[in-house]
This record gives C-alpha cells, structure tokens and sequence, in this order.
C-alpha cells in the first residue's frame, strides 16, 4: 500500500537525520583541523572537503523541506566559497561563529525530524550576516542531543517450512552485519593458502616428473656398467666392488624417490580437493555474507522523484521522473557513496538540461520532459546506472570556455579538443556551464564529485550529450566492495596488483611498434593513438629491468576509459587473482598511486595501485631514452639526414640545429624532389614538412613506406597542423615522430632523431 504524503515525508526526514549528522561531523571536524593547522596546501584541502559536505547538506535539506537549515547551509558555502577562491582569509571569529552555526542546524534537525509530534515551524535559525566577513550569527542556545543512532536493517530468517504468515524478522544492527562481513572476507585469506599450496605440490610433481626422464636415460648406461664390473666384483676388485656398491646405491635411491613420488602425488591429490572444497565454502560464505548487505535502487527512489518535483515546481519547469530496474539489488555500502552523485546528477538535469514549457514547445518537443534512471546489471559483478533527458543537452563550446576561464587548459588546447573530450571537460572540479552561481548549481563541483566517488568505488563514469536533443550519464560499478579481482604484475622486480574492472585490455609491443608524437612515445591500438607510459617511471621506482628482449615483445597492460586511456608498460604479467583489500593505515591512509594492499596465497604482501592516480600521474611523466649529451660523435658524423620544407626559414633552421649535431644534411624544397633524392641516394632519416607542394608530407611518407628499399627509414614529421586527426593520420601513413612547430623545441628534435637513428 502506498505511503500517504505525511508518512513519506517522515520517511525522508528519518532518512535525512542520519545523513545529515555525518555531514555535520565532516563540517565541525574540518573546522577544527583548519585552527590547527598553517599550512595553505592543508587548509586549502580542508576548505575543499567542508565545502562539499556543506553543498551536500544543503541540497538534502532543500529535498526534505527544512528551507531554515537550507538557508544557514547556503550562508557557509557562501563564507567557504570565498575562502577557496582566497578572496577572504579563514578567521577565528568566521571560524567561531561557523560553530555556532552548526550547533544550531544540529539542534534543530534533531527537533525537526526527530520522533515528536509535529509543532509550528520555528524561526530561522541564522540572520543573514551583513557582510560574508563577518562571523555568522547563530540561535539560542540549546543542550545538545546525543547523535541519531544508525537505522538497523531487517534481515528476514526462514524456518524449516516458511510460509508468508510465519516469517520471522530480527532487527540487526548494520555495524554488526558490517563487522560478521569482514570476519567472512577474511576467510579468503584461507582459501588463497591452499591455492598456493596445491600450486607448490604441482609444481614439485612436475619436478618428480623430470627427474624420472633423467633416470630413465641413464639407466641403461647403468646397467652396462654394472655388467662390465660384475666380474671384478665377484674376485673382491675395490674397483668393482665400488663400482657395484654405486650401483646399488643408484637403485636404492631410484626405489627411495619413487616412494617419496607416489607420497607427493598423494598430497597433491588431497590438496586440490582442499582446494576445492574450502574454496567453495569460501565463495559461498561470501556470497550469503554480501547479501545480507544487498538493498534495491529502491531504498532510494523514495528520495529521488521528490527532488525532481520540488526543483520542477521552484523553476516552473514540467518533467516526469520514471526509474527502471529499481529491483536490482546493490551493496549498501555503494548506494549509500553514490546517493549525493545521483542527487547532483538529477539537480543538473532539470536546472541546467531541462527547458521551460514555452522553450520546449518552440523547440518542437513536449511541453513535459523527460528523466529516465536506468539501472541494468552489465556480468555477475558489475552494473550500469544511466540517467537520461530529454532536455537542451551541454554545450561544448560553453564547457571549454569555463575550463579556459578557470585556468584547465589554454584557448590553443581547447581548439583542439574534439566533442567527446570538450564534454569530458564537466567532470573537472570549477567547470560550470551556468552563467552565474545559484542555490542549485553553477560552483562546478557537483560533477567533480560524481567522477570521484564513482572512481573511489573501482567504477567509471561517461557522458554522452547532443545540443538541444539530450543528455545522458553512464555510471559502471561493482555490485559489492571489498574482494575483487586483479591482475599480479611485475616491474623492477616488485609486484603490484591491477583491478581487472579497470583493464581494458592486455598485450605485448615491439619497439618498431613505438612512436612518437609531440616527444612523447606511443602506440596504434585499434585505429587510436595511445601514449605509452613505463610504469616503474610512474611510480618512480627506477628504470626498467634491463635484459634481452622477447621475441613475442614487452607486456603492456592498458588502463582507463575514452580519452584517458594509457598503455603502461610493465616486464611481466603473471596471473589473474581474487584479492581481498586491506586497507592501508595512518599515516598510509593516502598515498599516491596506491588503493591498498593484499596477501597473496604465499605470504607476500602486493600493492594494489589506483588506477585513476595512475592515469593522472602518467601525463606528468615523458619517457626518453637515456643518451649522450655530445653533439659530435664519429657516429653521427656518419648519419645522413634528408629534410623536406618548401619554406626557406624553416629548411635553414632545420638544417642549421640538425648539421650543429654533427650530422649530414641534405634538403629538398617539396615531397617530389626530396622523393627522388631518396630514390638515388642512402639517408638514415627523413625529416619532413606536411603542408608542401607537389607532394604533401602524408603522401611522401605513404611512398616511402610503399618503396620495399626505403620502408624501413624512419619518418619525422615537423608541420603546424595541430588537430588530433591530422597527427593521428600522420601516424597511420607510418611516420615515427610527430612534432608540431608551435611547440617546437630543438632538443625535442634532437632527441626524436637520437632514439631513430
């Protein structure tokens, strides 16, 4: 039976009561760091973190109607807006007044939404302040009430012969089912051991097993030496006698090792059915474990469709809010990370995507838009929440203007970015397509938050928008926390565990497969360019291992999503493994690239990286090759360049750097002649313009690479055609170096042709 508006508002409220104590917590214990503390880059990642909770808070007050707990909220983002923006400087008394604040929004969520009965609204709480300098004002003061406790979940217990009418219920605490959640994920640990120690068993089997090989080769050899001495052994001969006691000595410790075979292959045997059982008991106990913590999409649906109404109402806009697949059931724990990204997600929808009736009616759509929640299981571990509207869509060229004005890129790089990466723009913290700040949006934080709390989880988030027909958000996550599968590699010589959920592919590479753009190395995968990254220079733990080079080339495993894709380079990938996270302790707590930690079945302990500092940490890293610094050497002396530019500047400048050097240059004024020249003369490298008559530098190099004599000298491309499709199909037609003029650096150069030639 559905919920009259009184009791579903008391739903919210109860619901809000406990979110709303954390966030306040979050606040006080910010507050109070940020005395403490005189360190800017401290107190700016304070402000950050109280400035969030207090954006958060109020959107949820605003959702449940405490429009005076909304009003102090938005009154302290305003004083910590400025803080971030260091327009003011945190002090004692703004600091003072802020707590008073918060005792008084404290006071008044537990009297508004505690179990009394309704009583006449109450005063504001706060007067506005004069001036946002000015130490906030706060209510009288009241004695403070002990936190709301957690709202235990009902977990229903079958009987031998359940029935509807007999079910039985208990009221479980959710720290405790937390707590008998993590004594059950412990338990992997166990099943991991006896993995290794059947592995262990295996492996020695395969050891007994060639040892039997060796034996049988030289058994015959043996027993013809047995046969020459057993005449010489019957007459007393020390020789012979020696030589039959060896024999004997041979056939005993032949008897001895297969006894000792049979005993391993008996061990083995039991191993693997230990194996075999504990691990399906494991998986079970884990499984039953997660499930008492699973909860459907609809333990928030509760909350969303009111959102979208009330935010309706205020702006005199029209949606209908469906949700589908509300039955699927996700880890509590998820759903409770994701709530304030969802709410973010639906605020942005109908304040920034949906159009007021007269708009949409202009526009030819229905006077009433449209907002879809989708939620869709992807395999056994994974789902997909999508929201979609029907609304005006984001603008690109807006999205980069914001990114432009707050400093993330400059007016050239924004050019440049195509629509998918212009839109992926939203999700950095500051970007902001709304002209000006309001109650609902326009800060640019909303969307950094949707980004970071999906990635914290192991998941990824994706946009997909067209102007003036929609927008929609893709959010992939697992179905439960805690264990997950990685991938074990190896760099120099140390092991670190990958999340599969985040590897979207593995393989190996050649050198001849690496090129360079913009000095900096890449690969072709499927069509795209994809820069490639050492990962032991990512983690700053030295230079790969050196050693001879595989014929099946170097491993690579490649990581992230669209754009943000990087190929990491690693010297080994072992397996695949279920790994369960412990996570890593003060003063641990965050270090960069690191998620955690695991133990493997043999003891060790492995690092799990973060795949999302990874990526971050990847584009501040350019690897080059170590070389000699002289510029002269009978080596380069010997090498022959041809450089190809019909602009006279350029060829001189080109000529002049590369014969500074020490080496050889010719120069040809367009692609034809310098084709000729290379058809009748040996050179080690081409140096090549793109925009030149007669034959252009993408055709020159297409020849080259079509001529069986000169198909494998190499190609560098210097041009002032900077779009992502002209290096990319520089790329294709099979150039080694892509180095656009604008950014032209002569040791940029020198280096590209150093690891060609």
């Amino acid at each position: 039976m559905p919920m009259d508006d009184d009791d579903f508002l008391k739903s919210l409220q109860e619901t809000f009561q406990i979110e709303a104590a954390e966030l306040l917590e979050v606040i006080s214990s910010g507050l109070l760091n940020l005395e403490k503390t005189s360190s800017p880059q401290e107190q700016t990642k304070i402000v950050e973190a109280v400035f969030r909770a207090a954006h958060s808070l109020k959107g949820a007050a605003r959702a449940v109607n405490f429009f005076e707990i909304e009003g102090v909220c938005q009154t302290m983002e305003d004083v910590f807006a400025d803080w971030k923006r260091q327009q003011q400087a945190p002090s004692q008394a703004a600091i003072d007044s802020l707590h008073q604040s918060l005792d008084a929004a404290s006071r008044a969520i537990t009297r508004k939404a505690g179990p009394s009965s309704p009583s006449p609204a109450p005063a504001p709480l706060t007067e506005p302040p004069p001036s946002r300098p000015q130490p906030l004002p706060s209510a009288a003061p009241e004695s403070q009430p002990a936190p709301a406790p957690r709202t235990p979940i009902p977990v229903t217990l079958p009987s031998e012969a359940p029935s509807p009418s007999s079910a039985e219920t208990v009221r479980i605490s959710v720290a405790k089912l937390d707590a008998r959640l993590l004594e059950a994920e412990e338990m992997l640990t166990a099943k991991l051991i006896t993995t290794q120690r059947a592995t262990d068993l295996a492996g020695l089997m395969e050891q007994f097993e060639s040892w039997r090989k060796e034996w049988l080769k030289m058994q015959p050899e043996v027993r013809l030496l047995r046969q020459s001495y057993e005449p010489a052994a019957a007459s007393s001969s020390s020789a012979g006698a020696r030589v039959s006691r060896l024999a004997d000595f041979f056939d005993w410790s032949h008897d001895h090792l297969r006894a000792l075979e049979h005993r391993v292959a008996g061990l083995t045997r039991n191993a693997e059915r230990d194996q075999f059982t504990v691990g399906k008991l494991v998986d079970d106990l884990l499984d039953d474990s997660k499930k008492l913590l699973m909860l459907p999409l609809s333990t928030l649906g509760v909350l969303l469709p009111k959102i979208v109404r009330d935010i309706c109402r205020d702006q005199g806009k029209e949606a209908d809010f469906t949700i589908r697949g509300e039955e699927i059931e996700i880890d509590k724990r998820i759903l409770e990370e994701m709530k304030d990204p969802l709410v973010h997600l639906l605020r942005n929808a109908v304040d920034h995507g949906i159009e007021k009736p007269a708009e949409r009616r202009r526009a030819g759509k229905p006077p009433r838009a449209t907002i879809n929640l989708a939620v869709s299981p992807l395999n056994g571990s994974k789902v997909e929440i999508s929201l979609t509207d029907d609304g005006a869509g984001i603008d690109p060229a807006k999205v980069k203007a914001s990114a432009v004005k707050h400093g993330h890129l400059t007016q050239e790089e924004a050019d440049q970015l195509d629509h998918w990466s212009a839109l992926n723009l939203i999700f950095r913290s500051d970007v902001s397509t709304s002209p000006i700040i309001t109650e609902l949006s326009g800060r640019g934080l909303g969307l950094a938050i949707v980004r970071e709390k999906a990635e914290k989880l192991g998941g990824q988030v994706e946009v997909e928008s067209r102007l003036g027909v929609g927008t929609t958000f893709r959010i992939t996550l697992p179905v439960a926390l805690a264990t997950f599968r990685g991938i074990l590699v190896e760099t120099t010589g140390r092991q670190f565990v990958i999340p599969t959920t985040q590897v979207e592919r593995v393989g190996r590479f050649k050198p001849s497969e690496i090129q360079s753009v913009k000095n900096r190395e890449t690969l072709s995968l499927d069509g795209r360019v994809i820069s490639l990254v050492w990962l032991s220079e990512v983690l700053e733990i030295g230079a790969p291992t050196a050693g001879e080079e595989s014929a099946t080339g170097t491993p690579m495993v490649l990581l992230g999503s669209g754009d943000q894709r990087m190929a990491f380079a690693v010297e080994a990938i072992h397996s695949e493994h279920e790994v369960l996270v412990r996570r890593l302790g003060k003063p641990l707590s965050r270090v960069r690239n690191i998620s955690g930690a695991t133990v493997l079945g043999s003891g060790q302990v492995v690092p799990i990286l973060n795949v999302s500092d990874l990526l971050k940490s990847a584009k501040k890293t350019s690897r080059a090759t170590p070389r000699s610094d002289a510029h002269t050497t009978p080596e380069t002396q010997t090498k022959s360049i041809l450089v190809a530019e019909d602009s006279i500047t350029s060829r001189m400048l080109l000529k002049g750097i590369l014969e500074s050097s020490g080496y050889r240059v010719k120069t040809a004024v367009d692609g034809l002649e310098a084709f000729t020249a290379l058809r009748a003369e040996h050179f080690d490298l081409l140096v090549s313009d793109v925009e030149m008559p007669r034959l252009n530098g993408f055709d020159l190099t297409a020849r080259v690479r079509a001529d069986r004599k000169l198909a494998e000298l190499p190609v560098i491309l210097v041009t002032a055609m900077e779009k992502r499709e002209d290096r990319e199909r520089g790329i294709e037609v099979g150039a080694n170096a892509y180095l656009i003029k604008s950014n032209f650096d002569q040791s940029n150069l020198l280096e590209a042709v150093r690891r060609l030639i």
